[in-house]
């Protein structure tokens, strides 16, 4: 679900960010900065390669050592919804310092103020978790200034920066509960708003199948943004490629079925099959001379987006049919 975090967030923001009457490049560039304070909490992530060092024997035995890993810090501290909305306050404030009409003074307050509580928010995790939290709150809390500052400097306003962190880091913890364990929400209080994952199916390999759909769901909906902020119409890049995914169905054959917990081979057989996207693409760009050479350009990404997303949904679709067959 790394990926659908950040797609989700751009999507609500470009989406209803035109829908009140922005203009589709500020809509976009305020959806793409939602979407990067929503990656933020999986910072985390860093923690887990520590897991690799133990020397782990295969893939199989090297992921799970690397989500072994993960599971100290993962999905704590960092997807709070508490310190989300207390990071995106401090972002806001921080953001102020880059506002040149306003007055020295008040800046200075803001930025004291906005420092102040990141710091502050260090603290309280060394306090209730320890050394480890503190560093992985403190790298939290890098990342989503980088993100500011960034969005400062470009002109973006600061009540705009502080918005946006509150939608990214607001939503970031909701897509996580149909996998793994559910994030503790309103750390560092001791009270659990959901005990367990949201659990779509009985069946373990139904459940990761609709999972799946929904993060397939997400990307549809930002892919959609993408487009229509754009101007452009998904048929019009969609490659009879796509159709390529639905002989993806006999995997239900060739792999054992997989679970969130042994989901590899089936994550990474399948999404490949995206690249037919670049291929429908590459082909468009060299014409009628196969021996040209091809050169990517930001003019393909449509039909590459639109081509290689359909693949994929289809090998999904087929592959869940051919699993309720078998």
């Amino acid at each position: 679900m790394f990926l659908g975090h950040g797609l989700f967030a751009f999507a609500l923001v470009a989406l209803g960010g035109h829908a009140v009457g922005w203009s589709r490049e500020r809509a976009l560039w305020l959806g793409v900065l939602a979407g990067a304070f929503a990656t933020v909490p999986d910072v985390d992530m860093l923690y887990a390669p520590i897991g690799l060092l133990g020397g782990a024997n295969g893939l199989l035995d090297a992921s799970e050592a690397f989500w072994n890993a993960s599971a100290v810090v993962h999905r704590t501290v960092t997807h709070s919804l508490v310190l989300g909305v207390a990071a995106a306050l401090a972002y806001g404030l921080l953001a102020v310092r880059y506002r040149s009409t306003v007055p020295a003074r008040y800046r200075l307050a803001a930025v004291t103020a906005g420092g102040g509580l990141l710091v502050a928010l260090v603290g309280v995790a060394a306090v209730v978790s320890g050394g480890l939290a503190a560093v992985v709150v403190a790298l939290f809390c890098l990342a989503g200034l980088a993100v500011a500052v960034v969005a400062a400097r470009r002109g973006v306003d600061a009540h705009l920066v502080g918005a946006t962190a509150l939608i990214g880091l607001g939503t970031h913890p909701f897509g996580d509960l149909f996998t793994g364990e559910p994030p503790a929400m309103l750390y560092p209080l001791d009270v659990t708003v959901f005990a367990e994952r949201v659990t779509l199916h009985p069946d373990p390999t139904l459940h990761l199948l609709g999972a799946f759909a929904i993060e397939l769901a997400t990307i549809w909906l930002a892919a959609y943004a993408l487009f229509a902020l754009t101007d452009r119409r998904f048929r019009d890049y969609l490659s009879p490629r796509a159709g390529l995914g639905t002989g993806y169905a006999a995997a239900a054959l060739a792999i054992p079925a997989p679970t969130l917990s042994t989901s590899y081979p089936f994550v990474f057989s399948i999404l490949p099959l995206a690249s037919v996207g670049v291929v429908g693409a590459a082909r468009g760009r060299m014409g009628r001379s196969p021996f040209r050479r091809y050169r990517p350009t930001l003019s393909d990404w449509p039909t590459a987006l639109a081509t290689g997303l359909a693949a994929v949904t289809l090998a999904a679709a087929g592959y869940t049919l051919a699993y309720l067959l078998v």
